[in-house]
């Protein structure tokens, strides 16, 4: 395999298909977290794990159970509690050694479960027929993609707060303006890395 794809791969997954401002997907943690720039580097940082781990795990399942089984309907309940399992971890670990953290997340930790980047990262790794060094190389840009996407809007929107606003945009009027423009942003970045 030729490093350039790979490179491809992980730039693309990063900037070009960015999982929340240009496929769209995970927007309810983007959303819900990104109000203080602490909360949001914690829920990078485990989406980060529970996504390359997910991803990992996903692929071996699918690739050495299910398709050798002929089960690969089974997928989505397989990569349901595969993501489930290993958020119960992070979770367990953030309750243990980091309380404020896990204070903070709040309901937002336990809904990593739900988010549907990482089960859609599951499902790209399946559609893209990628190999195991190619799902590492996805799953982390995606992640590292979630991670500046989430930072760069916990840091617009603290400096929002003190921002003298119409009463018309204030909360979450300038907030979805906010995401609506880095996403335009993004999109700009589709010509330049010539994928």
């Amino acid at each position: 395999m030729k490093n350039s794809t790979l490179i491809a791969i992980f730039i693309s997954s990063i900037f070009v298909n960015n999982i929340i401002l240009m496929r769209f997907i995970g927007l309810c943690s983007f959303f819900g977290v990104s109000n203080k720039l602490s909360s949001a580097l914690g829920m990078s940082a485990a989406v980060f794990f529970v996504m390359n781990l997910s991803a990992v795990v996903s692929w071996l399942l699918y690739n050495f159970v299910l398709v050798p089984l002929n089960l690969e309907f089974l997928k989505i309940i397989v990569f349901i509690l595969v993501i489930a399992s290993l958020v119960q971890l992070v979770e367990l670990f953030m309750k243990k050694n980091m309380p404020a953290l896990f204070k903070a997340l709040g309901i937002y930790l336990p809904l990593i479960t739900t988010n549907c980047a990482i089960l859609a990262v599951a499902f790209f790794i399946v559609d893209y027929k990628y190999n195991l060094l190619q799902t590492l190389v996805f799953s982390s840009g995606t992640a590292i993609g979630y991670t500046i996407a989430i930072i760069l809007f916990s840091s617009i929107r603290e400096r929002l707060e003190l921002a003298p606003l119409p009463n018309a945009v204030k909360g979450y009027g300038i907030v979805f303006i906010t995401a609506a423009l880095m996403s335009l942003s993004f999109m700009g970045l589709v010509g330049l890395f010539g994928f």
